[in-house]
Formats: structure tokens, sequence, C-alpha cells
């Protein structure tokens, strides 16, 4: 299909050419949305006053991350890229047509200079967008085996970044791809856990002594982690010097906290909907139990927290026990089925690690962070090269306190 380039409105499109314009695509979950922001942000660090904004769906958390982190979202009318859709499977081609033209018009009405795309379903239209207005575009590919539209978007545009080696043989275009790591927040780059624990603990309201086993299934939650996490607190309730700190999505949590109380585990574990501050949650636990998406993968390596890793059973491709394996194949991680998830198994896992200081240690020194503390200042710099910017080098993103 021939491209077609609209000129740009005297005093508006001319204008804002002056000043950098990127288009993130992301949403979702927070595994796009994440390391989206954390793009976003070192963006605006190298280039201040950069108008960045952010294309995604009405349904995912993107409406709730995107605006509570000071970025502008868009919307547009796009479906999953999932076989489990049935007949309306065969609505896709003309869905991303429609959002692709809807993202189009963003593009053009924010000046825009460069699309990014960060996977998931909701960052295709972006790319597509790109594609019918004549931009340059630029994909980052989060997983170990990339998803349904990462694969579709690298049809579409030359430049394609990696967060992990092992996702090159999977992707189509990607022999010249550049591996940069996984974006993610500053205040994770930089987190010095055993020296924050403390105050990261007051900052939670957990027992600030004691052992903490942090329960994390993702954006969403998981009910299986979550099950397991409060049946075994119900078993500790009677002990002392340790706690759980399960987040429980939103769903489930006047069901966790009110099960919790029933049977008195509430003395041991903290039930929340959200984990915002993943900071705070990494700095204050001793040992995680999470699921295998990987902006988690990735934060578990870069602030060296040693993990149970339940990979969720029906990611595409497997990926999520690919992304695993990147921590327990050198060490810093256990393997746990999904199947295999319940009181009795995590306690068998578990109680050991939390009761040897020297595993644990161990664990955390063989995590390595790789190029994930740098990530975001590297997709940062393959953005700006797109854009013609003069400021298109890696930044250093700078070191951060916890601030409660």
């Amino acid at each position: 299909m021939r491209t077609q380039h609209t000129p740009p409105m005297p005093g508006t499109r001319r204008t804002a050419r002056k000043r950098l314009s990127v288009v993130i695509g992301a949403g979702g979950t927070g595994g796009h949305i994440y390391p989206g922001l954390a793009l976003a942000d070192a963006l605006r660090r190298a280039v201040p006053g950069a108008e960045i904004s952010f294309v995604g769906t009405e349904r995912g958390l993107e409406t709730r991350l995107v605006p509570e982190a000071g970025y502008q979202l868009h919307t547009v009318d796009m479906i999953p890229f999932d076989p489990s859709l049935g007949a309306r499977r065969f609505l896709l081609p003309a869905a991303l047509i429609k959002s692709g033209a809807q993202a189009r018009a963003v593009l053009r009405e924010q000046g825009a200079q460069v699309a990014v795309g960060m996977g998931g379903y909701p960052s295709a239209p972006a790319i597509v967008g790109a594609r019918m207005a004549g931009l340059p575009s630029v994909i980052h590919e989060s997983n170990a085996v990339p998803g349904r539209a990462n694969r579709f978007a690298a049809l579409l545009t030359d430049r394609i970044t990696l967060a992990f080696e092992e996702s090159r043989a999977h992707l189509s275009g990607s022999r010249g791809a550049d591996v940069v790591g996984m974006p993610i927040a500053a205040e994770l780059a930089a987190l010095d856990r055993p020296r924050l624990q403390g105050t990261a603990r007051q900052a939670l309201g957990v027992p600030v002594h004691g052992r903490l086993l942090l329960v994390n299934g993702g954006s969403l939650g998981a009910a299986r982690l979550t099950a397991a996490a409060a049946e075994l607190a119900g078993r500790w309730r009677e002990r002392t010097g340790v706690h759980l700190l399960i987040k429980t999505g939103p769903a489930a949590l006047s069901d966790v906290r009110r099960l919790l109380a029933e049977t008195g585990a509430d003395r041991v574990a903290t039930a929340v909907p959200y984990l915002d501050r993943m900071d705070l949650a990494y700095a204050a636990a001793d040992l995680a139990v999470c699921r295998a998406g990987s902006a988690t993968v990735a934060e578990l390596a870069t602030t060296r927290t040693p993990a149970v890793l339940v990979p969720y059973p029906h990611a595409p491709g497997d990926h999520q026990t690919h992304n695993a394996r990147v921590l327990t194949d050198v060490g810093a991680g256990l393997l746990l089925p999904d199947a295999d998830t319940d009181a009795d198994r995590l306690a068998h896992l578990v109680e050991p690690l939390l009761a040897d200081p020297d595993r644990l240690a161990a664990m955390s020194a063989a995590a390595h962070p790789g190029r994930h503390t740098q990530a975001a200042d590297l997709l940062a710099a393959h953005v700006l090269d797109l854009a013609g910017h003069p400021a298109a080098r890696p930044t250093t993103a700078p070191h951060t306190e916890i601030a409660i």
C-alpha cells in the first residue's frame, strides 16, 4: 500500500518539529507499561521538555498508570492477538486498520517524529500508524519468546531492540537487533536493598525485623499464588519473625483479607491490591514468590532479589518459563510449576530459604543486572537517533534514594 504524506499545518507541525515528540504504544499489563514509562522518563532526562505521550486501549492498566505518571494517554480501538477469541479473531485485520488509522491521527496531532512499540496488542496500532504516516518506528521485545503483537510489528519496522538475547531466534528481521535489556525505573536501577530494608518496611507498614516473603502475582495478581500464600500464612499464624506481603490484585483483595482475618493469619500477612512502589517492595523483601513476566525477571535481577518463580502456564510460547530460566540457570532463583503451586509445595521451598541467610545471599550474588540498569537510556538513544536529535546518546539514570 502506498504511503501518503500529509503536509504539516501552518503553525502546528512545523513548530512541533522543533521539539522532540515521541508516541509510545504500551498497554494491557504492567509488564509493557512500566518499561514504556521508564523509556519516557529517560527521554525526558535526555531532552528536558520533550513531548511524550502514549497510545493504548481503554481496557488495560494504562488508563490508570500512564496518567498517574504524568503522561497523556490516547486510546484506540484494538483487540488482542488471541486465538481464544474464537470467531472474533477474524476481526483482527479490520481492527488493526482502524486502530492504526486512529494512531496515525495521534501521531500527526502530536507532531511526532518517532513511534515506539513496547509489545502487547495495545502497542501494535502505534507501529501500524507510523507506517501509515511514513514515520520511523522502533519496537522493544521484552520476552525471551516474542509475543504475537511484536512478531507482527517486526514486519513493519527495521529497528528492533531486545531485552534478552534469547528472543532473537524467534523474531523476524532481528538479526541486526540490538540487545538493550529491559527498561526499568531509575529508582530500581539504583536500589540498594540491604541498606534501605528497614526504611522500606516502615513505609509499607510491615514488621521491620524478621524475614519478609513477598508474593507478587503480577499487575492483576494471580489466584493460584494468592491462595497458596494465604493458606501458608494460616499455617504460620503463631510464628514470630516472619511476615508475608501479598499483592492480590484489586478483584481478590476483600476475599483474601477476610480469609486472613478468619484464620488469624492477618497477624503474619498483609494483603494489598497494588504495589506501585516496587522499589519499596524489593528493598523490604528477603525472598519473592512471583510470576515470571519479563519486567519482573529484569527487576529481580537488577535488585538482586532471590526468588521462587511460578511461570504463568498459558503465556504464548510458554515465554514465562523461558524468562524464568534467565535467573534459575545461574542460581538466582528456583522454578516452581504453576500446577504444583500450593501451600505444601510453597512451604517446602521457602521455609529452608528463609532459614538460611547464606543461601539467600548466594542467590542474591548470583543475580546479574546485565544491561537492565542502562536499558531505558539505551532504548532512548535509538529513539533519539531515529528522530535525528542531537542528544542521541545514552544518558545515565540519576542515583535515587527511596522517597517516603
